[in-house]
């Protein structure tokens, strides 16, 4: 018996330590238990930052002769990218490519982009200071006013300011800056929204549905003197 015990004893102590407490076996109290292996999580891919060198050289070969060198376009007809929210110039980029939004100059430009191009164009622009408008219709300007931050409460207008804030600086990555953006570039995306020419903001088309052309000139003049 006592050679037999001292077989066992051997037997036991050769046996890995797992081995001992095998699935169903009890666990002596207060003995250290391995922790479960953790499960592996994949790390964040971080998204790639905007090349802001590379984003100057594409916005001057380009964007610069429409839209200016600095982003602070020269042409009442094409708007001032400056200051403006980056998520909305790639948007509108990504929406050019794909024929979302029409305008042959601007597909055609959009077409040769990458979405990394888009990017670091967007954030350059957005880096750039914007140049101040003004109002050159003091007779509009009251009316503009009155519909930018009050809207038309009898026609179910709703007024600008909700969604692009008092002082047209919008809200990023939600609604574009408009403040001193060239009133007759606003005037003629307002007019394309109302009259279906451009579709890709349903929001913009209800609004713009309901506006006569005097109260687009309007508007649009008053947003050109934001300050």
């Amino acid at each position: 018996m006592k050679l037999l015990a001292t077989s066992l004893l051997a037997a036991l102590l050769a046996l890995p330590a797992t081995a001992l407490f095998a699935a169903g076996a009890a666990t002596p109290a207060g003995a250290d238990q391995a922790a479960p292996a953790a499960p592996a999580v994949a790390m964040p891919v971080m998204a790639a930052k905007p090349d802001l060198v590379k984003g100057e050289a594409a916005f001057t070969a380009v964007c610069a002769a429409c839209h200016g060198a600095d982003g602070n376009s020269g042409t009442p007809g094409y708007p001032k990218l400056s200051q403006q929210h980056p998520e909305y110039l790639v948007k509108q980029l990504q929406e050019y490519k794909a024929g979302k939004r029409k305008n042959a100059i601007m597909q055609g430009f959009a077409a040769t982009l990458s979405p990394e191009d888009m990017k670091n164009i967007a954030y350059w622009a957005t880096s750039k200071q914007a140049k101040p408008g003004f109002a050159a219709e003091k007779d509009l300007v009251t009316l503009g006013e009155r519909i930018y931050r009050g809207g038309i409460a009898e026609r179910q207008i709703a007024a600008c300011a909700g969604c692009h804030t008092p002082s047209g600086v919008g809200i990023p990555a939600q609604y574009p800056r408009l403040k001193g953006q060239h009133a007759e570039y606003t005037a003629t995306q307002l007019t394309y929204f109302r009259d279906g020419i451009r579709t890709n903001s349903q929001q913009m088309t209800q609004v713009a549905a309901k506006l006569n052309d005097k109260e687009i000139r309007a508007v649009a003049d008053y947003i050109a003197g934001l300050r």
